[in-house]
């Protein structure tokens, strides 16, 4: 793949790819039921709730019981997605998801949107930056961050296949479409979208459309870099990255997270093990967010297209 092959579709929200897989997972498996948080339409469950209301669930604003329920239906042979915000699908249900269905080792997928800084002027209190970590340290939880409304409506179809907690995060703003509707969304495997000598940009989420434009925007400059898109940060795919930065000797990783417990930290692990290189991380550094228009916040922490060239360029002078 390379990024002139891309073959770009009407811009749409990520979490409206989660809604439409869900309502084709409702008609395809009887074992699948949903369970929400009092916020359906929020995260786009409508059109199951209204095709399949007896397996439909609205728990309330009681998140913790809704995990619970959750657990005790996969226990029954159920398959359970669950669906809030981010923060309240992790920070305040922290406890439930460790007992429930990690250590208890329940089929459950936790569905979450509206994380990050990108939910705008809903403010700190909402914009969590610490769900991946917090859902990577877990035993036995596999983690995925999508990039648009194909790849969440990929990544949506095969954890209803796929044995085990999953924790997969989605959002709210309108992003450009590039996903390939027909690809097969793979757990562990990276997207390569792009061939390049002299760094690697590894991005994930809502940071993988500003990755393109700055590989783009390199390659005016004279730079060649490679882009992979990391959807699934748990497991990680450690061949694909360690292929990559061995053939650029240098890397940056890019992501709508905290530096700590992220993407970046994934990679700076298995690079100090592996193959220690230059790296470079786009991430918000030990903040918490603030209200705003959600681009403006963006641009104001430093993730966007800017903030990859940027660290694409320190990267590289480090390995001479």
């Amino acid at each position: 793949m390379t990024l002139d092959k891309l073959q770009y579709s009407e811009a749409k929200d990520t979490r409206s790819g989660f809604g439409a897989a869900l309502k084709v997972l409702g008609e395809q498996n009887p074992n699948v039921v949903v369970l929400c948080a009092d916020l359906t339409e929020s995260l786009k469950m409508e059109a199951f709730q209204k095709a399949f209301p007896e397996r439909f669930f609205n728990t309330g604003i009681a998140e913790a019981n809704m995990i619970s329920l959750a657990a005790g239906m996969a226990i029954g042979g159920k398959i359970p997605f669950t669906g809030t915000f981010a923060n309240f699908s992790t920070g305040r249900v922290y406890d439930q998801i460790r007992q429930s269905v990690c250590y208890s080792d329940t089929n459950v997928k936790i569905c979450a949107s509206h994380a990050g800084i990108s939910l705008g002027e809903d403010g700190a209190t909402h914009q969590i930056l610490e769900d991946l970590g917090m859902m990577k340290m877990l035993p036995g939880m596999t983690v995925i961050n999508t990039a648009d409304y194909n790849q969440t409506y990929a990544a949506t179809l095969a954890i209803a296949d796929f044995k085990g907690a999953v924790y997969l995060r989605f959002g709210r703003p309108v992003v450009p479409n590039f996903y390939p509707l027909d690809q097969k969304f793979e757990i562990g495997k990276a997207w390569h979208l792009q061939s390049g000598s002299d760094v690697s940009i590894i991005a994930t989420g809502h940071l993988l459309n500003p990755a393109i434009e700055a590989t783009l925007e390199l390659a005016k400059m004279g730079i060649s870099a490679e882009l992979i898109n990391i959807h699934t940060l748990k497991p990680l795919d450690a061949k694909a990255i360690l292929d990559t930065v061995q053939k650029t000797g240098a890397v940056v990783t890019a992501e709508e997270h905290m530096y700590n417990g992220g993407l970046g930290d994934s990679v700076a692990q298995l690079l100090a093990q592996h193959a220690p290189h230059p790296m470079e991380y786009v991430a918000i550094n030990d903040q918490f967010g603030q209200s705003g228009k959600p681009q403006e916040l963006m641009d104001l922490y430093g993730l966007n297209t800017k903030g990859i060239v940027e660290a694409a360029k320190r990267s590289i002078a480090r390995k001479k």
